[in-house]
């Protein structure tokens, strides 16, 4: 019978991890250099001085960054909202109230057929 190999120790386990955690990926901010801004402004079409880009590299960095940190807390526990502050429809009721009269209404317009506004033709032709 084959022999089965024994699982690792508590021990092994948590240095493995730490190991892994130590190796990790960059902080988030050095993966956006100006070389990455440079290449997405090119393939955007995008015209950007030298200072541009590097300001960019910084922005872009601190943005990932700050991205990187709300995804550490982020848990399946926590609903996801897309506002901080429950929305509610603010709309008043739709009551009638006073209205203008045909003449008062056509007052101040510079052309009127007595009921109507009067307007030149936009499209060219009469209709």
């Amino acid at each position: 019978m084959p022999e089965t190999p024994a699982a690792p120790s508590a021990g092994a386990a948590e240095s493995s991890a730490a190991a892994a955690h130590s190796t990790a990926a960059p902080a988030a901010h050095e993966a956006i250099t100006t070389d990455v801004v440079a290449h997405l402004a090119n393939l955007a079409r995008i015209a950007l001085t030298p200072a541009e880009i590097e300001t960019l590299a910084s922005e872009l960095g601190v943005i990932v960054d700050a991205v990187a940190k709300v995804s550490e807390v982020a848990t399946p526990d926590v609903p996801a909202t897309s506002h901080p502050i429950r929305l509610v429809n603010v709309f008043r009721p739709d009551v009638a109230g006073p209205t203008l009269t045909t003449e008062q209404a056509l007052a101040g317009a510079p052309e009127h057929d007595g009921s109507r506004f009067k307007v030149s033709a936009i499209l060219g032709e009469e209709q």
